[in-house]
């Protein structure tokens, strides 16, 4: 089942929660998914459900990978749950559905539950969900959920309107006074949600909906074909035996990584080696290859920096050839200080000439299209991959060149990124389903490391 809006800010992500929270309590087993590159989301479907979320991204990804990664990750579950980004029709292209919401749903063949902010309207709400139904013919519209209405006597108003001139059962409702919030999806998600601190907020949301919707509708309607998984699958078990060790920093301040990036290096022939910077463990002895995900290493820019033994570990690693990759936080872990937006600066591992600042709003947000730099050991010349950024913070350097790869986004293209030893780092989350080659080339460069 989709659950897709209207609009952004509808509160797709609070139903969703709610649904996945009241299908769980019934004692299904139930799997999310996200439309788009959030990372944040999925974190949230992961604590409720107890199964890892998977991003499904048309852009990013062929249709091939996307019903790949569908399938495989609704193994074993009774229904899937998938939250939609934006609008249900808003993706890389106003002229077309391409990576929308709409678009996965008719790749993953999945029936949608349309949310409707329906304050301050009541008849009004069935031309909202009729222009949705008649805009494109692939989507399979199913149901409507009215969020934000202000009495059940409001709920009655619109179901009406809708069911007559829609066609479509309204299923459904949560009231706008219930003064529900999604938690602060920056400031200490990760570690909340790893300490177990929001599961009374899900378990609230669950009974919220099970008063005001009607879950055994959403199961009825959930019911959708059974897609057959790719025969050539980029995530099957190519090397049973392990040749390469790869160290993965992940803790709450570096925890921005795909499932299927992992799994792909694991498919690959490597073993993953987890540690966690944060917590003051150094760079695990002999490994062949180094990721640093994104995540929030600002927020925890004070204990990252006193743990002086970690940096240098990484340090002299890197320096020493080991084959290393770090996306946006990991990046910014690896330059010279970050200075947070109260103005105090903090010295980091300091292998990327230049410093980080932080900014109070966005500095940089959208898909990217990056091409590999002449020496970029994961991306030789020429050859291309798909990512996204999505980053509060700049970097300033004195330093020309060196650049990793040349970024291309919606305003145009540009050199990004740091290159140097056998590192690769820029601000850019990169997707490796996008260029498997990616993942090939790191494990052949980490079984021609040295670094012991």
């Amino acid at each position: 089942m989709v659950i897709a809006g209207t609009g952004s800010g509808v509160g797709k992500t609070t139903l969703t929660i709610g649904l996945m929270s009241a299908l769980k309590s019934r004692g299904l087993e139930v799997q999310g998914f996200k439309c788009g590159p959030d990372y944040i989301d999925p974190s949230y479907h992961t604590a409720v459900t107890g199964r890892p979320a998977r991003n499904l991204d048309s852009w990013m990804l062929s249709e091939e990978t996307v019903k790949d990664i569908y399938v495989r990750g609704s193994k074993g579950a009774d229904i899937s749950i998938i939250e939609g980004v934006m609008g249900f029709f808003d993706g890389k292209n106003p002229r077309t559905n391409a990576g929308s919401t709409a678009e996965i749903s008719m790749i993953t063949e999945s029936p949608v539950i349309l949310v409707v902010n329906c304050a301050s309207m009541a008849r009004s709400a069935a031309a909202i969900v009729k222009g949705f139904q008649l805009l494109a013919e692939g989507p399979n519209i199913v149901g409507v959920i009215a969020n934000k209405v202000g009495s059940e006597g409001h709920f009655k108003i619109v179901k009406t309107a809708i069911e007559q001139e829609c066609s479509i059962p309204v299923i459904g409702y949560l009231q706008r006074e219930l003064d529900i919030e999604i938690p602060e999806r920056h400031l200490g998600l990760i570690p909340s949600i790893e300490r177990g601190e929001l599961q009374p907020f899900f378990q609230q949301l669950g009974e919220l909906a099970e008063k005001t919707i009607d879950i055994d509708e959403i199961i009825k309607l959930s019911k959708a074909k059974a897609l057959q998984g790719n025969s050539a699958s980029l995530f099957e078990k190519e090397n049973s035996e392990k040749s390469v060790r790869i160290a993965v920093a992940k803790d709450a301040a570096f925890n921005f990584y795909y499932p299927e990036n992992l799994e792909m290096l694991e498919a690959a022939g490597a073993e993953l080696i987890y540690f966690s910077p944060l917590a003051g463990e150094v760079l695990p002895a002999n490994v062949d290859g180094l990721y640093i995900g994104g995540g929030f290493p600002e927020e925890f820019a004070h204990s990252l920096s006193v743990n002086t033994e970690v940096k240098n570990s990484i340090k002299e690693a890197v320096e020493s050839g080991l084959p290393t990759l770090a996306e946006c936080g990991g990046y910014m872990y690896l330059t010279e200080a970050i200075t947070t937006t109260e103005q105090r600066e903090y010295s980091m591992v300091g292998i990327i000439p230049g410093k980080v600042k932080m900014q109070s709003k966005l500095a940089a947000l959208g898909y990217r299209e990056i091409t590999g730099e002449h020496s970029n050991f994961l991306l030789a010349e020429n050859i291309q991959a798909r990512g996204h950024e999505f980053h509060y913070s700049t970097f300033e350097t004195n330093e020309t060149g060196n650049q990793a790869y040349s970024s291309k986004g919606m305003r145009g293209q540009k050199k990004e990124g740091y290159m140097k030893y056998n590192l690769v780092a820029g601000y850019t989350h990169i997707h490796f389903a996008s260029c498997p080659e990616l993942v090939h080339n790191w494990i052949a460069k980490c079984k021609e490391n040295v670094y012991a």
